[in-house]
């Protein structure tokens, strides 16, 4: 799954009619809809303010309004573009101000679905991937040389602590490990340990 790079509004202008997409990442349905509320109240006059959010990290949470647009014409398009994206943990808004120009069901999807894809394209995307934690354990000796070459390496060192021996916490794909325990003996000659501590979510740029 993906998550926005980060929160912000975008609009754009369609027949007259102004379509201002705000989204937000969020981690629970309680801030989704403190989000949606407080774009509600920040524009209580537009004509609607219609929502889209999905949660979860499998993205199994989705909720969606049309906020008086007929139905199936907002709040749908809007969750399909974050679907269609592998969105999560993200939540959109978009207010619409009427400009006198009837768009009709077919116009209305478009430009609801078209002002989240124009958010997103503006925001940009996160790829996010659950990595294993592995803790790597070695004598001070190795200690230094060793954190210098895991850093140096495409693995990802999220911590370092000088213990009764040095401790460096690696997070890597559960597909790499095998391979990842062959280069640890390769580079320390059989003298540094590892075991694997739990999972944890990364966000790295989309491949």
């Amino acid at each position: 799954m993906r998550t926005i790079r980060r929160g912000g509004e975008y609009e754009i202008e369609i027949k007259k009619s102004r379509f201002i997409c705000a989204m937000a990442r969020v981690d629970d349905e309680e801030a989704a809809r403190a989000f949606i509320a407080e774009r509600r109240k920040e524009h209580w006059n537009a004509t609607h303010n219609c929502t889209a959010y999905v949660l979860g990290e499998d993205g199994g949470v989705q909720r969606s309004s049309d906020d008086g647009e007929p139905a199936g014409t907002a709040g749908i398009p809007m969750l399909e573009v974050l679907r269609h994206r592998r969105i999560t943990d993200t939540v959109a808004v978009v207010t619409r101000y009427f400009g006198g120009t009837k768009l009709g069901a077919g116009g209305l999807i478009r430009a609801y679905g078209n002002a989240v894809s124009a958010a997103v394209e503006e925001f940009g995307l996160l790829e996010r991937r659950r990595l294993l934690v592995v803790d790597v354990y070695a004598d001070y000796v190795l200690g230094g040389r060793l954190e210098s070459d895991l850093r140096e390496s495409a693995l990802t060192v999220q911590d370092v602590a000088y213990e009764d021996r040095v401790r460096i916490e690696v997070a890597l794909p559960e597909e790499e490990l095998p391979d990842f325990g062959v280069r640890l003996a390769e580079l320390t000659g059989g003298r540094a340990e590892f075991e694997v501590r739990g999972t944890t979510i990364v966000e790295v740029e989309p491949r």
